[in-house]
């Protein structure tokens, strides 16, 4: 299992570091964006992802995808009081946050909805399951007498994570990627990878321990692990 100090990211949240895009070491360099604000199409507010170990195959190890932040419309003006008041498991305060947040157990969710009609799904460990999620939030909408229909889905963040199961050299690692790493162990325990192509950001930390964020598809999450994996292996302690 991951630890706290991994998880709990300097002014990041897990599922928000999108704005740290990543690069293999054979990609054209990107300057470092500054941090922005965060948006709410990447962070998961109030639901951090569960990391679980992955599973091996041969020489490889399989990320697993532990988070999918999506969007949409729901195509109609909300009455947040309306909801909170009607709805089951959903709350709303406008003095700290200005959307419903509501949550479903199947599969386990939970949505921040906007009284402009907009919506973010989050928590969910697929897109099909992001998907249907969306629908069944729509659904209660509807039944509370919204005409909501689901407009303009998007994936807006995925958030993988495994473990090499080896020890990796960090102070190495951003010595001889320091155009696309950056690691500041008094402030955070793992080293920020920033990759291009697919624009991924990782996480690595010295136990071995990957997060990859920010990516759009399962196969990005993929592609940016099968690219760091071969660096990982040549700064194993």
């Amino acid at each position: 299992m991951i630890s706290k100090s991994e998880i709990n990211l300097p002014h990041l949240q897990l599922t928000n570091i999108s704005e740290i895009q990543d690069n293999h070491m054979t990609s054209p360099a990107v300057p470092r964006q500054s941090e922005k604000s965060m948006s709410i199409y990447g962070t998961a507010t109030s639901v951090p992802a569960i990391l679980y170990t992955p599973t091996f195959v041969a020489d490889h190890v399989i990320p697993l995808l532990q988070n999918v932040v999506s969007t949409a419309n729901l195509g109609c003006k909300l009455d947040l009081k309306k909801i909170c008041s009607q709805a089951r498991n959903a709350e709303y305060d406008p003095k700290t946050f200005a959307a419903v947040i509501m949550r479903i157990k199947e599969p386990r969710t939970t949505a921040l909805m906007f009284s402009s009609g907009k919506m973010v799904c989050t928590g969910a460990k697929s897109e099909e399951d992001s998907r249907l999620a969306t629908r069944k939030f729509a659904r209660i909408v509807q039944k509370l007498g919204f005409a909501s229909k689901i407009l303009n889905f998007k994936i807006q963040n995925m958030v993988g994570s495994c473990n090499v199961k080896f020890s990796i050299r960090l102070e190495a690692l951003v010595l001889a990627h320091g155009r696309f790493s950056r690691y500041e162990p008094e402030l955070f325990p793992g080293l920020i990878y920033r990759m291009v192509k697919p624009r991924v950001v990782l996480l690595i930390f010295a136990t071995g321990k990957v997060i990859l964020t920010g990516a759009r598809t399962k196969q990005e999450i993929h592609d940016a692990f099968e690219n760091i994996y071969p660096i990982l292996k040549g700064f194993k302690r």
